[in-house]
């Protein structure tokens, strides 16, 4: 082809009398003189060479680094994810993508200074989530942006908004919820705020990333219906609303596909159905020996990360061979390059590497507090201490505070405020004895545990893992009761990428809690004195077995580096706990449907299965979704079946009542309003959730689902607050596999304000 051209141009050349050799230089020092604008990405692309246009849709692998962006870049943001391969003779630069969702995950030190690079940790997503307030979340949002740009990064790789199939994921810290329509709004105002600084956010896994065993290849089973309904519908949500600069594809298949060359995901649904109109790029898999790289671009992938060089070579043969077309690669680049000239590394941001990490404390301090789930009060809070009382501060982790999970997700946080610390800043005193017996233990344990590079926690420098808990004796806690007004104790669990949880000890309590929790609560009790325990886990755990024990349960989740600062104000009333849950906390993991098809492999925890984490495991290659839309509180609501604590629960310090509800349809919405008024002592703010029975004689439906939510401002005693909802129609439609499109069933309808999925407050029915 090029030696076509060159033969033409110097035919044509020769006619005018000019130089045909000097011409066609010519013509090359111009065509490499274009330099990338926002308004001339066609212009180069006629500049760019075949090598060009694929070495733009494969990441820069370190190997290939120095080269590609003529110096070591990397070095400028240590610890960045992943970087695009820059043109400069085009104008081009290379972009880069650091890990999230709870916060920028760069490394923390350099080489050639002392100084340290820390970032916020801002809470989970599931701690974010049961805010249930878009407007918080969307201010996280903006300080995550902020950070991220302030450090340099282009893309953050997050939110995530796979859906909590099961309690077991060990990513589901990551995730928000088990619905999808709170997943899409609480995903897109995190989107929204994100983008709102100049910078992009990059939602994952897309799709049905639902267990992380054997993720790399696991063949995700799913009905036609519930893929829709339940799977890609938070996405959905979020794309439409939020307009993401990008997303990720997923590494495992669906329904016999990979997500990354999934063309019914990738384009038919994404860009055709949703409008989606950025970059996918692949999560960090790398050459598949069993998928050729132009099937990925094909589906509608743009950007093979991490990137190597023989995906590099296969993609150039296959053009070459002509079982890749130009147009795939032509669409793929342009995209990339529309993408590019909205990064602040094109824009020639001079970021400052110092963002007002002081102003992110406050927002992770709100967010984390508002986020927290009071599951039980017997008369305990808020903590009513004089100035002379103390607390008896029970378990490792009220010591060693949890502020997030482990793996890609985490963050290098400066300090993690613990519990000590935490309420030692609302005037309150530890008991000094199991204090000082506790905060030992820690010190050794973090030593040895570095010494021993404990095979548990592959993810071991991206995190802070779980210590073990220590017995403490019945002679022990009778000393403490005496010198202590109340007894605190902290249950914690960590859980990370690569790894699913054990049923056994982690989503149950081991031995040693049990009889923890039995001997402080008897011991205390005995003195007429208070025992609460505090959650400090990302995810869902058992508590039937001894909840009844004690006298009240605080779920705090893992809600970032205030950690202790955000417990403390919630038991000391400083805040008054709003947060409600977004999953089902079944009485037994074995209650949700979907347990008897999630992968339980007891040897995962082995060092031999870490070292071959990447091998298949015990002939899991499917997991089959039998539950089809049955996911969560779909099930357990429409079957009746008993659970600790249902979907939107959460309790107040303070009560509220719901009055003259309003459900009125227009052509496409149905606006749902009601009055929310505190009834109680104490100011605080009401979440108001909205679901929705079908008419009976349609498709198969759950008794009922969430369509709307809203949070209230902070309401006095006594004040009122009118609370207007909008539902668009479609939201209420169903996936029909008979006519694979969405239908409406005509009928009676009816609307429910709700405290949470068991608990109506008000209704009112209309027809559609």
């Amino acid at each position: 082809m090029k030696k076509t051209f060159l033969l033409i141009a110097a035919l044509l050349l020769s006619l005018t009398g000019v130089s045909a050799d000097n011409r066609v230089a010519n013509l090359a020092t111009k065509s490499r003189s274009v330099q990338l604008t926002a308004d001339n990405i066609d212009q180069v692309m006629q500049a760019m060479t075949l090598e060009d246009k694929v070495n733009l849709l494969v990441g820069v692998d370190e190997e290939d680094f120095v080269d590609a962006v003529s110096g070591k870049q990397r070095e400028l943001v240590a610890g960045a994810a992943g970087i695009t391969y820059a043109l400069p003779h085009l104008g081009i630069p290379s972009t880069l993508f650091c890990d999230g969702p709870a916060g920028v995950h760069i490394d923390s030190t350099r080489n050639g200074t002392s100084r340290k690079f820390f970032a916020t940790g801002f809470p989970v997503a599931s701690c974010l989530a049961s805010t249930w307030n878009t407007e918080l979340v969307e201010e996280v949002g903006k300080a995550i942006g902020n950070e991220t740009l302030e450090y340099g990064c282009d893309i953050i790789l997050g939110p995530g908004l796979n859906i909590h199939r099961n309690p077991l994921c060990g990513r589901n810290f990551e995730y928000y919820s088990e619905d999808p329509y709170i997943t899409g709004a609480i995903g897109a105002a995190m989107v929204k705020g994100i983008q709102s600084q100049g910078v992009g956010a990059c939602p994952k896994h897309y799709a049905v990333n639902s267990q992380e065993t054997e993720r790399f290849s696991v063949d995700e089973q799913v009905s036609e219906r519930a893929l829709r309904e339940i799977y890609l519908r938070g996405f959905e949500k979020m794309v439409r609303e939020a307009h993401p600069w990008s997303i990720m594809s997923a590494y495992n298949r669906v329904n016999g596909v990979y997500a990354q060359c999934n063309k019914l995901l990738l384009t038919d649904i994404l860009r055709d159905d949703w409008g989606f109109d950025g970059i996918v790029m692949t999560d960090w898999i790398g050459k598949r020996n069993d998928l050729p790289v132009e099937d990925e671009i094909k589906a509608g992938n743009e950007l093979m990360m991490p990137g190597y060089p023989v995906q590099k070579t296969d993609m150039l043969q296959a053009v070459r061979d002509g079982r890749l077309p130009m147009a795939d690669i032509d669409r793929s680049v342009r995209r990339m390059l529309e993408y590019i000239v909205k990064t602040p590394r094109f824009k020639k941001y001079q970021y400052s590497e110092n963002p007002d990490r002081a102003d992110h404390t406050a927002i992770t301090r709100q967010a984390g507090a508002e986020g927290m789930v009071l599951l039980k009060n017997a008369n305990t809070l808020p903590l009513s201490i004089s100035g002379n009382d103390t607390i008896a501060l029970f378990g490792v982790n009220s010591y060693d505070f949890l502020s997030g999970g482990v793996g890609s997700g985490c963050v290098n946080v400066e300090k993690v405020v613990d519990m000590v610390s935490g309420l030692k800043a609302q005037g309150i005193a530890t008991t000094p004895l199991l204090t000082d017996i506790y905060q030992k233990y820690v010190q050794y344990a973090r030593v040895k545990l570095m010494i021993d590079k404990n095979p548990l926690m592959w993810f071991l420098d991206q995190g802070q893992p779980k210590l073990d808990e220590i017995e403490i004796s019945e002679r022990c806690i009778r000393h403490e009761v005496e010198h202590a007004s109340a007894a605190i104790i902290t249950i914690a669990r960590q859980a990370g990428e690569g790894i699913d949880r054990q049923i056994d000890g982690e989503f149950t309590l081991t031995d040693l809690e049990q009889t923890m929790i039995q001997r402080v609560s008897d011991i205390f009790h005995e003195a007429d004195k208070r025992v609460i325990v505090i959650i400090n886990s990302g995810s869902v755990i058992e508590t039937a077995s001894w909840r009844d024990k004690v006298d009240a349960i605080l779920m705090s989740w893992q809600p970032g580096q205030e950690g202790g600062n955000a417990v403390a104000d919630i038991l000391t009333g400083k805040a008054n706990p709003s947060g409600r849950l977004t999953m089902t906390w079944p009485v037994s993991v074995y209650d949700h449907w979907s347990t008897r098809n999630f992968p339980q492999d007891y040897d995962m925890y082995s060092y031999q299965r870490l070292q071959q984490r990447h091998r298949p495991i015990k002939g899991i290659t499917y997991t089959k979704h039998e539950e089809g839309i049955y996911v969560g509180y779909r099930y357990f609501d429409t079957y009746k079946k008993q659970v600790a604590y249902p979907f939107g629960y959460g309790l107040s310090y303070t009560t509220f009542a719901y009055d003259r509800m309003k459900v009125k349809a227009t052509d496409d919405k149905i606006e749902v309003s009601l009055v929310v008024t505190n009834t109680g002592k104490m100011a605080g703010k009401e979440v108001v959730q909205v679901y929705v029975h079908a008419p009976e004689g349609g498709m198969d439906k759950p008794e009922k689902e969430l369509r709307a939510f809203a949070k209230t401002r902070v309401l006095q005693p006594g004040e009122k607050e009118t609370v207007t909802m909008q539902i668009a129609k479609s939201d209420l439609c169903s996936w029909s596999e008979d006519t694979h499109g969405w239908e409406l069933a005509a009928g009676e309808y009816t609307f429910m304000a709700c405290k949470n999925v068991n608990e109506t407050l008000c209704s009112q029915k209309i027809k559609l």
